[in-house]
C-alpha cells in the first residue's frame, strides 16, 4: 500500500469516516472508523497531514491525533462546504475536508489545550448565566406587568420588584402567582451568586495575567473582555493589522463590491460573537461617561455629532479591538490621544 500523506477525518459522535490519499492523489483508504479504532487506526500511521472540522470535540481529537507525529489543521466547516461534490455524505464530507485542507489559501483555526479550552468555558458559562437571567428576570416582570405591577428595565428594577414579591401586605397578587413568581425571584437570585462567584475567579485570574492587565488599561475594556480576549485569540500574530482582527471579530462593515463599484453595508457579523457583544457594550458604556462630561477623543466626538449613537459605538469598538492587537503584538499599554473634547 502507498504512503498515505493527507487524510480528511470526518468527525462524529460514534462513526467516523476517513479519507486518506498518496503523494500522487490517488485515494489510499476511505473507510469508516467506530470511535473506539479511531486512535489505534492514527497510532500505526506514519505521520501525515490530518485536516477536520472545526466542530464539537474538534480540539479534542487534535490533541489526541497530534501526539502520534501528525499535522493535524483544523478548518471552519463554511469553507470546507465549498469542496463537497453533489450529495452531501460522510464519505463526501471526508473527501472534501481532505481536498480543502491542501489548499494554500485556507485559513485555519488555532487547535486550543486543554487549559485554554477550560478558561473559554468559565466565560460561556458565565454568559450563559447572565443569558439566563435576564430570561427570567423579562418572565417575572411581564407577569407582574399583567397583575398592574410595572418597573423599569434593569436588574436594579427587578430587585424592587423581588421586594414587592416578599412584602406580606401585598394585595395585588393572588397565591397561585405569587408562588410561581417567587420561584423566579429566588432562581435569579441563585444565578445572580453564582454571576458573582464567576466573576471573582475571572477577575482573579485577568490580575494573574501581565496581557490581561495590560489590556484592561484601554478605556472600555475590563476583566471581563480582556479574559475573553485572552480566551478567543492564541495568536494575535496571525492578523496581520488590527483591521483584521477588527473583521475577524465581526465589526467591520460589510463589502458587496463589483464592476470596481465599492459597496459597504452594515458590520458583517462574521466572528466570535461574545467578544463583538462586549466590545461594543464596553463602548456604549463610554459613550455613556461622556454625557456625565467625561473627556472623548476627538475623532468620537466628531462622529457623534454627525451619525447615531449606536453607529459611534459600534466604530469606537472597531478602534478598541485595533487597539487590542497593537497591545497584543507591540506590547506596552495604552496612552490617551493629545487631542480630547467633550461631547
Amino acid at each position: 500500500m502507498k504512503k498515505i500523506t493527507t487524510i480528511g477525518l470526518d468527525l462524529a459522535k460514534s462513526v467516523f469516516q476517513v479519507h486518506g490519499i498518496a503523494e500522487d492523489g490517488r485515494v489510499v483508504v476511505r473507510r469508516a472508523l467506530r470511535r473506539s479504532q479511531v486512535l489505534d487506526f492514527f497510532l500505526n500511521l506514519e505521520p501525515c497531514l490530518v485536516g477536520i472540522e472545526a466542530c464539537a470535540s474538534a480540539h479534542h481529537w487534535a490533541n489526541e491525533i497530534g501526539v502520534f507525529g501528525h499535522t493535524v489543521r483544523m478548518m471552519p466547516a463554511a469553507y470546507v462546504k465549498a469542496y463537497v461534490k453533489r450529495n452531501k455524505t460522510d464519505a463526501a464530507d471526508a473527501e472534501a475536508i481532505c481536498e480543502a485542507v491542501m489548499r494554500p489559501t485556507m485559513r485555519f483555526v488555532p487547535i486550543r489545550a486543554p487549559d485554554e479550552q477550560a478558561a473559554g468555558m468559565a466565560l460561556k458559562t458565565r454568559e450563559l448565566f447572565v443569558r439566563q437571567r435576564t430570561q427570567t428576570a423579562n418572565a417575572m416582570r411581564a407577569h407582574m406587568a399583567e397583575l398592574g405591577i410595572i418597573a423599569a428595565t434593569g436588574m436594579t428594577s427587578v430587585t424592587k420588584l423581588i421586594a414587592i414579591l416578599r412584602d406580606e401586605n401585598e394585595a395585588r397578587l393572588p397565591s397561585a402567582a405569587w408562588a410561581a413568581l417567587l420561584e423566579m425571584a429566588e432562581q435569579i437570585e441563585r444565578l445572580t451568586g453564582r454571576i458573582e462567584a464567576l466573576d471573582t475567579k475571572i477577575v482573579a485570574a485577568v490580575k494573574g495575567d501581565d496581557t490581561a492587565r495590560r489590556l484592561t488599561s484601554i478605556p472600555g475594556v475590563g476583566p471581563i473582555i480582556a479574559a475573553t480576549v485572552r480566551a478567543t485569540i492564541q495568536d494575535p500574530g496571525a492578523f496581520p493589522t488590527g483591521r483584521d482582527l477588527a473583521a475577524w471579530i465581526g465589526i467591520t462593515p460589510r463589502a458587496h463590491s463589483s464592476g470596481g463599484k465599492e459597496r459597504l453595508g452594515r458590520i458583517s457579523k462574521q466572528g466570535n460573537k461574545q467578544l463583538r457583544t462586549l466590545l461594543i457594550v464596553g463602548a456604549t458604556s463610554i459613550l455613556k461617561q461622556a454625557r456625565r462630561g467625561v473627556k472623548l477623543p476627538a475623532w468620537v466626538v466628531s462622529l457623534l455629532a454627525r451619525r447615531p449613537y449606536k453607529i459611534a459605538a459600534v466604530a469606537l469598538a472597531n478602534k478598541m479591538a485595533r487597539t487590542i492587537w497593537a497591545l497584543l503584538v507591540k506590547g506596552g499599554v495604552y496612552q490617551a490621544p493629545s487631542i480630547m473634547a467633550r461631547v
